[in-house]
């Protein structure tokens, strides 16, 4: 059975979502919808339950009760219908040893309905002095940005990234994170399984929490940091009492830490401390803001670290 999605519809639809491996209950009636054009991002601890969840849309695993839609489409029960349409990254994945760069690049998109320039990929993921290289001697790094090029070769409208920049030097990684917003800008659906924070805040519109096969939380970065992980603070050196910030309706307290001037408040609580020192005549050089991060949201949601 599928659940038909309309035009307007969700691109991804998952409905109940239960998967067990034995006693093991690794995915515990979960529900989400992902919209066309964005980037949704399934974030974790290793053995949340993110990447079952994935694999069981992407027609890998199959549900043991609940119903997932990919455009509309089972992927279980008609994966005929998505070849072409969904591109997939796994978290573990490995071709043939002495196949090469261009080799693998030129099957996949033989493979593909629509394929494009392969070339273009291979420049857009740095590879382009590795296209002659086996795949057995590529780097980890090379080899994960292998697979992701492997997974855009048909220009999907949908593509899942699960782990995308595990292995990949932060100069890399950042690379990475723009070639995916330009990928999403044009047009495409991005599902990215990650346990970097700083991935998730940056490019994910919005995240699902999963814990222990649950999902604990699902919104914007932004407003889930809003809603779990306290005031944002403002700080400043200065002389004098300041609690006179406290009748701005963003800032809650006031205090002191040796010479600096701490506010306490939420959302654009620099901007309103700014104008209103501005208005006494005070412009101090060292205004900053603290924001709460999403790492310290996972630790309140989740009450643990990420591993």
């Amino acid at each position: 059975m599928t659940l038909d999605a309309d035009v307007d519809g969700p691109v991804i639809a998952v409905e109940h979502l239960h998967k067990a491996y034995g006693p093991t209950v690794a995915v515990d009636d979960v529900s989400f919808e992902v919209r066309k054009g964005e980037i949704f991002g399934l974030l974790g601890s290793n053995g949340a339950g993110k990447t079952t969840t994935v694999e069981c849309l992407e027609g890998l695993r199959r549900p043991d009760g609940g119903r997932v839609s990919v455009l509309g489409i089972d992927p279980l029960a008609h994966p005929e219908r998505l070849r072409g349409r969904v591109g997939c990254q796994l978290q573990e994945s490995h071709l043939p040893e002495r196949m090469r760069v261009w080799e693998a690049l030129d099957l996949f998109a033989a493979a593909a309905p629509h394929p494009i320039d392969y070339n273009v990929l291979l420049d857009d993921w740095g590879l382009t002095a590795k296209r002659k290289a086996a795949f057995g001697n590529l780097s980890g790094g090379q080899r994960q940005r292998l697979l992701v090029a492997l997974a855009l070769v048909s220009e999907p409208e949908v593509v899942f990234l699960d782990e995308m920049t595990t292995g990949l030097d932060p100069a890399a990684r950042r690379t990475s994170w723009e070639l995916i917003e330009r990928i999403r800008d044009r047009g495409t659906t991005v599902v990215l399984v990650t346990h970097f924070m700083d991935e998730a805040d940056r490019l994910c519109d919005r995240v699902a929490v999963m814990d222990d096969g649950v999902i604990v939380a699902l919104d914007t970065p932004a407003r889930l940091i809003a809603a779990s992980a306290g005031a944002v603070r403002v700080t400043f050196t200065a002389e004098g009492d300041f609690e006179w910030l406290t009748a701005l309706d963003v800032v809650h307290r006031v205090g002191r830490h040796g010479a600096w001037v701490e506010a306490f408040g939420e959302g654009p609580v620099i901007n309103h401390v700014a104008a209103a020192l501005l208005e006494r005549g005070l412009a101090p050089l060292d205004l900053q803001t603290e924001r709460p991060t999403l790492e310290e949201t996972f630790l309140k949601l989740t009450g643990h670290q990420l591993d």
